[in-house]
């Protein structure tokens, strides 16, 4: 194949070195190919190996950006030589060294996968340079758009995910603000099993924040169904221990292993009676902030669901509410985070301190401010899901 210069972009500074690996048996070939490989001026990194099983340890521990392959070695010939290198690396540049006598052998090595061929003898250094700059080139670009493919198909699996962890809110006639967030445990990873949901009903409004234990798609296809499940069950009339006791049925019944299980708390909150009753299951305390600050609130703790089924240990704590105020309740990806400086775990304390010097602001803005700086704190290692929710009310509402 002739390739024009203008077709070849200009290596940058950051591709400037070739990283190739030579698969050739035959040593008199695979000295004139270096010789070439030194004719052409590029930075070269050159491997060579005499057959493809050895290549393959190669190509395992080492990063290439080029294959020349001879298409007549001990262990593979042909176009299944093709087929194999590809196999190893799927999106490594390769480039077919055919004899004179091969007519058909270099377009069959390109219907099979490789860049380009060359045919060996006829072989110049400036057409090896071409080659070798425009198959590298051409393999980034195939490598860099199956990435940004990959990243689009996450976001959509991402987004269709949310939907199902983080569905709006049914606030009827409640005038308590909402505000939430949830961010996966990696900048590139999947939401996990962390929920939240809030619903209004018969005057009350009723909250959930749940944690899922693992990561991944079984764990956030758990949350989800936890949350439908919370979210049914509110609007049907189920309460408090009888509704953790139906949430834990259905995880036991729907959890891929005995291992995985769930924490969550419940939360209703009653502004006409200026009161907020909560169910911790295997879950920490929310936080409550007035006009004198924030403090944790004291509550009973009951155990995790699935953890003993059919135990059904959840106590009730019944708190006063002033006129105004917040609560925030959320999952530990918030506090597990460590202090970059220190190296000591953030932890309840540690997330107390950094509100009390947050400035005043609207709650979105609080809670963005706040998940910002535990980040900062943590020096950019986010591994744990997080999900916040915070309800604030200002004054009580009149039935």
């Amino acid at each position: 194949m002739t390739v024009t210069a203008a077709a070849v972009p200009a290596a940058t500074a950051d591709e400037s070195l070739y990283r190739i690996l030579l698969i050739e048996d035959d040593a008199a070939d695979a000295l004139l190919v270096e010789e070439l490989l030194h004719d052409t001026g590029l930075h070269v990194e050159l491997t060579v190996r005499p057959t493809l099983a050895q290549a393959r340890t190669a190509l395992a521990t080492a990063r290439v950006d080029c294959i020349l392959l001879d298409l007549h070695l001990p262990d593979a010939a042909g176009t299944a030589a093709v087929t194999a290198v590809r196999t190893l690396a799927p999106h490594t540049a390769v480039i077919v060294l055919t004899g004179l006598s091969e007519a058909r052998a270099g377009a069959d090595a390109m219907a099979a996968g490789a860049q380009d061929y060359l045919v060996k003898g006829k072989v110049e250094a400036d057409l090896l340079s071409r080659s070798v700059r425009y198959a590298v080139y051409r393999s980034r670009t195939e490598r860099a758009g199956i990435e940004a493919q990959a990243t689009q198909l996450r976001a959509e699996e991402n987004a269709r995910l949310q939907r199902g962890l983080l569905p709006p809110p049914i606030l009827d006639t409640s005038t308590v603000t909402v505000t939430s967030r949830y961010l996966p445990g990696g900048a590139r990873a999947l939401l996990g099993g962390d929920f939240l949901d809030v619903v209004d009903d018969d005057g009350l409004l009723h909250a959930v924040v749940g944690d899922v234990s693992g990561h991944g798609p079984d764990a956030a296809a758990l949350g989800v169904l936890l949350r439908i499940a919370w979210r049914s069950l509110i609007l049907g009339g189920h309460r408090g221990e009888d509704l953790l006791h139906l949430m834990e049925r259905i995880l036991v019944a729907e959890r891929g292993n005995l291992s995985m299980f769930a924490t969550c708390t419940l939360l209703t909150l009653d502004q006409n009676a200026a009161t907020a009753t909560l169910h911790l299951a295997g879950h920490h305390e929310p936080l409550l902030t007035t006009t004198e600050g924030t403090r944790e609130v004291a509550a009973a703790h009951g155990i995790a669901l699935g953890i003993l089924p059919g135990l059904r240990n959840w106590p009730h704590t019944t708190v006063p509410l002033p006129p105004s105020g917040s609560l925030t309740i959320y999952t530990d990806g918030l506090t597990e985070g460590h202090n970059g400086t220190t190296g000591t775990r953030l932890g309840v304390e540690g997330l107390l301190t950094l509100i009390g010097n947050l400035p005043p602001c609207d709650p979105a803005t609080h809670v963005d401010l706040l998940i910002k700086e535990t980040h900062t704190l943590n020096a950019g290692r986010h591994t744990d899901d997080l999900a916040v929710l915070r309800l604030d009310w200002e004054g009580r509402q009149k039935r």
